[in-house]
């Protein structure tokens, strides 16, 4: 087993999100939370990519330093964050989804928090069958009824 193989067999899971945000309004209020996730070592960013759709159905990539474009937003600490994962074909996907006139942000990123119980998994021969996530507002939607019900 080599080097890098070891390494790979370290690795929390690995997400991904796709966060629109309507007419391209961006404020920022989001990255120092972002931060802090990773400063915990919580979630290792992999790649983090902004985007715009424009009117004519392409997207145009966004420089991570001022997503606002007021000058006043400091992202640089987010410069450089690619791993080469998220590619064009990944940014015209997400964009389809998008209005023109829309941004969004597509983020890449390891769960570090769970890397040892991966690791532990994948040493046990355990391979994972299934994997989702569930909507919060189907779970207060489900314990709204459930109260009703009671």
């Amino acid at each position: 087993m080599t080097r890098e193989h070891d390494k790979l067999d370290e690795l929390g899971p690995i997400d991904y999100l796709v966060v629109e945000f309507p007419g391209s309004h961006l404020t920022g209020e989001g990255m120092p939370l972002l931060v802090d996730l990773v400063e915990r070592g919580i979630i290792r960013i992999l790649d983090l990519t902004f985007f715009t759709k424009l009117e004519d159905g392409s997207v145009q990539g966004i420089a991570l330093a001022d997503v606002n474009g007021d000058g006043e937003l400091d992202l640089t600490l987010f410069e450089g964050v690619s791993t080469g994962l998220i590619g064009e074909d990944d940014m015209a996907e997400a964009g389809s989804l998008l209005q023109p006139g829309d941004s969004a942000a597509v983020l890449l990123y390891e769960n570090t928090w769970a890397a040892p119980l991966a690791a532990a998994l994948r040493r046990a021969d355990a391979r994972m069958i299934a994997s989702g996530r569930v909507p919060v507002q189907d779970v207060i939607e489900a314990l709204d009824a459930l109260e009703s019900a009671a």
